[in-house]
Formats: structure tokens, sequence, C-alpha cells
């Protein structure tokens, strides 16, 4: 495996492969110089991935090993055509270039792909539009140089192509975990999926398990003062995919609940379209003096119609002429006529200044919808967004897609998410958060819930500590870098507010399992975290797995490893065994039951532990255990 990057999740990345899938890998990072800090992956992986390198060494040195093989690094400021050679693209398995900027790894992709066509690419890449067109190229030019058809099915097999993003790897899990009773949410096919944690049953009550129990909590998880800081903790951590023995045995212990949800809120016409509506397209004021001219011309038309018995139409077609001062004098008419002449020309002239003042009204109107809102009066219940990046824009559309309010603080007026912000029509208040008074502007004191996502540690801790001396019950998400740093955030915020509910998330802690993924040759949907714990959503052909092919989905499901959620059909398909058939546009069958066996030609969705995937896949099995 051979993985070049420039950032934290290039080495988060590389231990997973390491210490998780047992890999030998490649990592190519910047100099020394200009490295960044190698992130704090947790000591069990670091301890895994030290005894690899043990490993490795001493079969280096034993000489019955190929020592081009063994796990190495390489300083390279761009992944050129020489460094990709030199780090054994050619003979590499997968290649994953998770650079931060896109042309960087589209431009070490073409080249890499035409090194090795039978190459693996994995590429991180913001622009999803872009990232299908260059998948689908990719996968084309694999199967014209191989002629084996082998670029078909991103993510399926050797010289396949998968375009995956940190950022929308982790957007939905840091949204949904500012909400309340939604606190995991992945996407699977276009449908919604809810991990829900819920509290342990009363005496009596039986728990609802949902579509199926995806883990037990950790028995300090749902006391507010609990501890969710690192998996590595030393205390009771969660138990993942547990059986349903598991399950009936524990007692005072919360589970998270997989539960199929969609959204049908109301949609958001205002802000999505730009187009003010027409209550903000005109004051109230100026709308009561429009009603009131109009009221003046029909009364006037009516009066004219009684006094000239004409038509009514015609009434009010001569009303207007004499309202705008373009009809002829009624010099030789009745008083009548003339009086009402007279003062249809007075409401012409209080029409003017009405006109004049609706359209500068409406140019002003119009030029502030597309500028940056101001927090509105009266603002409450509503999450308040640190950081516009690439990160915070993705969690920015999630949360307005499932209509909460929000109110965004940038110090940066050329952000990434500003446009963002405009086009969804968001408060935004610019200002440094460290700054006081800033937070205040974003009504934090009435807020349900912070999302500190800017790239700093140390700003997103100055903010959550200032918010909760503001508000000491606030409900904080608080994106951190490493685990320590995590852990110790944790201890000193549960002895301080122990009645506050603070989670903390690491996009590369997120990101990596879905990369690695990925890399190993499996489709990746989606990853929910469990405290500092992670499972993975995964699409996998059965064929090919012994663990999976003609057993049952009870004979299948492994505790504590993986259990098979779902079956995809054909449209109007109906799967063998009794399982019910769905919806034809999600072409999933869920709650499959236990009796059904699963053949060859089937493709399932299965959640699994970043371990359980790994052994799943079975290509260090053999090597696993000699070691």
């Amino acid at each position: 495996m051979v993985v070049c990057g420039d950032d934290g999740l290039a080495h988060r990345l590389a231990a997973e492969l390491r210490g998780v899938y047992r890999e030998q890998v490649t990592l190519v990072v910047p100099p020394a110089g200009r490295r960044v800090r190698q992130p704090v992956v947790g000591r069990a992986r670091a301890a895994s991935a030290a005894l690899l390198d043990m490993v490795n060494a001493a079969v280096n040195r034993t000489g019955n090993g190929d020592p081009g093989g063994a796990d190495r690094e390489l300083d390279a400021t761009e992944p050129t055509e020489d460094v990709l050679a030199d780090a054994g693209v050619e003979r590499a398995t997968a290649l994953a270039l998770v650079y931060d900027d896109d042309e960087t790894n589209i431009r070490a992709a073409l080249t890499a792909r035409r090194l090795n066509p039978r190459l693996r690419l994995v590429l991180r890449l913001y622009n999803r539009r872009l990232g299908q067109h260059i998948e689908e190229l990719l996968d084309q030019s694999a199967t014209l140089a191989t002629g084996d058809g082998a670029g078909t099915g991103a993510g399926a097999g050797a010289g396949s192509t998968t375009v995956l993003s940190d950022a929308d790897t982790a957007a939905p899990a840091l949204a949904a975990t500012a909400l309340v009773g939604t606190s995991k949410v992945v996407e699977t096919d276009g449908l919604l999926l809810r991990a829900v944690e819920r509290n342990p049953p009363r005496p009596g009550e039986v728990a609802d398990p949902g579509l199926c129990t995806l883990a037990l909590l950790s028995a300090t998880s749902n006391d507010p003062a609990g501890a969710d800081g690192s998996e590595d903790s030393g205390e009771q951590g969660p138990q993942l995919l547990p059986d349903a023995a598991a399950v009936e045995a524990a007692t005072g212990r919360g589970t998270v609940a997989l539960e199929q949800v969609s959204y049908s809120g109301p949609p958001l016409a205002a802000g999505r379209a730009g187009v003010p509506a027409f209550g903000e397209l005109f004051s109230r004021r100026l709308r009561w003096s429009l009603a009131g001219l109009a009221a003046c011309v029909v009364a006037l038309a009516v009066a004219l119609m009684l006094v000239t018995g004409d038509h009514p139409l015609h009434a009010t077609y001569v009303t207007l002429l004499d309202l705008f001062s373009i009809n002829e004098p009624a010099h030789n008419k009745d008083t009548g006529r003339q009086i009402l002449q007279l003062l249809s020309g007075f409401v012409g002239l209080l029409l003017l200044p009405v006109l004049l003042a609706a359209v500068l009204e409406a140019l002003g109107t119009f030029r502030s919808a597309s500028a940056l809102r101001k927090p509105p009066r009266g603002l409450g219940g509503h999450v308040v967004l640190l950081g516009l990046g690439k990160i915070g824009t993705r969690v920015l559309t999630r949360l307005r897609e499932m209509d909460i309010p929000v109110v965004c603080v940038e110090a940066d007026p050329e952000a990434r998410g500003m446009a963002t912000a405009r086009r969804l029509r968001v408060p935004v208040v610019l200002g440094d958060v460290t700054q006081e008074g800033v937070l205040e502007a974003a009504k934090i004191h009435r807020a349900h819930s912070l999302l500190a996502l800017t790239s700093v540690d140390t700003t997103n801790l100055e903010a959550v500590l200032y918010a909760r001396s503001v508000r000491s019950r606030l409900r904080v998400v608080l994106r951190l870098y490493d685990d320590d740093f995590a852990t110790a955030v944790y201890r000193t915020l549960r002895a301080a507010h122990p009645g506050a509910l603070t989670r903390s998330r690491s996009v590369t802690h997120l990101a990596a399992p879905s990369f690695a993924g990925a890399m190993m040759g499996r489709q990746i949907l989606g990853a929910i975290p469990v405290e500092r714990r992670v499972l993975l959503f995964a699409a996998v052909e059965v064929a090919g797995h012994p663990q999976l092919e003609g057993k049952t989905v009870g004979e299948a499901f492994r505790a504590g490893a993986w259990r098979a959620l779902a079956l995809e059909v054909s449209d109007g398909g109906r799967a063998e065994g009794g399982a019910p058939e769905r919806a034809r546009e999600s072409r999933l069958v869920w709650e499959l039951p236990d009796t059904y066996v699963l053949r060859g030609s089937d493709r399932v969705v299965l959640a699994a532990t970043r371990r359980g995937l790994a052994e799943l896949l079975g290509r260090r099995a053999r090597r696993g255990a000699d070691v």
C-alpha cells in the first residue's frame, strides 16, 4: 500500500493500514521542515504498528522476506512520476492520494494509472462533481489498458478508482451530533440511517431495537459527567455489534439502535431560490400605504360610476386616466365629475412618492438578499457553527437540509463557505471567535448547541470554554486533532461542568477508516462514531467470502466484528428465503430474516468494526496467524 499526503489524514490512514489491516505501507510525505504534526491515533493501534515494524525488521535481518516490501517513509514535496516510481507504485496493490489540493491528487492519479493500470486508486477530492468524472475517466483508462474490464465498479477490485471526501464522510456525524436524538447519521443508496443513543430501559419496559442494536454504550456514556474520550482510556468502553445474549445480559447500559428515517420537513423556498418573498420585499408600512391608495382608486371609480352611470370598467379606466393626469380636463362636465377629477389628481400626487419608495425598498431588498444576514432578534434554539472551511461548509449544508436554524461565525470574509451561507441565507457573524462579543452576537446564550469546527484545536477549546461560562449546560461538539488531547479535555470539562454534554469528533479519525476500506477493495458507505470508536457501513459482494457465502444471515453474523443489515435487489425483485420486499427506489431489503441463505451473486450492506472488516477481507489473515 502506498499513501501520499501532506496532512494528518495521511499519517492516520497509514496507521490504520498498518495497525488494523496489517499491511505493508509506504508513506510519502513532505520533508520534515514542511510536515504537519503527526496525529496521536491511540496507544493500542500505535503498539500494533510498532509490533508490525519489529516483525518486518526481523524478517529483513534474516533475509527471508522482500527488503523492498517493508514499511518505509519517503520525503517528497510533490508526488511526481519519479517519486511514485520510487515508492513502488508499479508493484503496489493500492495507492491513496490524500493531499489537501485536488489538482495535486488528480495529476498524481493520472500518472499512477499510466504506471500501473491495475493499481487500485483512492483519491481525496472536495469537488464531488469533478470526482465523478475523474472516477469514470480513470476506470475507463484501466479497462482499455488491461483489456479485461478491471476498471469496472469503483471500489470493486484491481484497477478500480474510488473518489472520497473527508468532509463528506465526517459531515453527517458532525451535524447530527448537535441534534437531540440524532447522534449519528449515515446515508446509503439515498436512504438516511440514524443511529440513536437510547437510555437503559426502566424495569418493566421493553427496549425498541429498531432495525438492529449496533452497540452497547460504556457504563458512563449516558451520564453527562461520564467519559466519552479516547477509546484507550482504560475505562469500560462500548461493545460494538453485540449478539442477542449480550444485549439481554447488559443492565444499566445504554444502546445505539439503527433506524431508517427520511426527512420530510418544509422546503427552504425563499433561501434556496435567492428571491425574497413578497412579505420581505416591501415593509409593512409601505404595504399599508399601497393598500390605502388602492382603496381610494376603487372608491373614486365607484363614485364616478354612480355620478355618470358609466360601465364599471369604463369608470375605472377614466379614474386611472385622471389619477395619472393624462385625461382631458372636465370643463364642460357637471360639478360632480369635476370634483371627482380633482380628487383623482390629488390621489395621483400621493401615489408618486409611494411608488418611488416601493422601488427603493425593492432594490434594497434584492441587494441585501445576496449579502450576509445578521442573526434576527429573538432567535433561540439554534446551532452556532464556528468555521466555514471545507468541513464547516459541508456541515452547514447538512444542517439546512434538515431545516435546523444555524448561525455561523467566521473570521475570514473570503472563506470557502461564505458563498454557501449567502445562498442559503444563513446569518453569519464576521469576527474572531476568541474576541469578546463575537459569540454574544451569535446569540450563544440562547443557542441549543455549539459546533466548534475550526482547524485549530486551541481556538475550538477556547470558544467552548467561553461558551460554557456563558451557558454552562450548552451542548457542544468539539473538533480536536488527537485522542490524547481529547481525553485531557474531557476529564477537565467533566470536572468543571458535570451537568453538561460534550462530544469530541476528529475529521481524520472519522475519514481514515473509509479511505482504508476503499484501499482494501471495499465500498465504504459511511462511518458512525460510537463514543471514540467507529462503526463502518460497507457494501460487499458475497462471492469470494467463505464467512458469508452459503451461510444464513444468522450464521454469518459475527458478534463484535460484522453483521449483515440489508440485501441489494434489482428493481421489482424479491429476495428469496422470505425477505420482505421494500420500495423500488431504495433497492435495499432491510430486516433480513436469519434463515435467508446468502448466495454468491448477492450484495449486502454490512455494519462492521475496523478489525472485523480487516478479518472479513482476509488478505492478511494467514500472515497475521503466522506472526
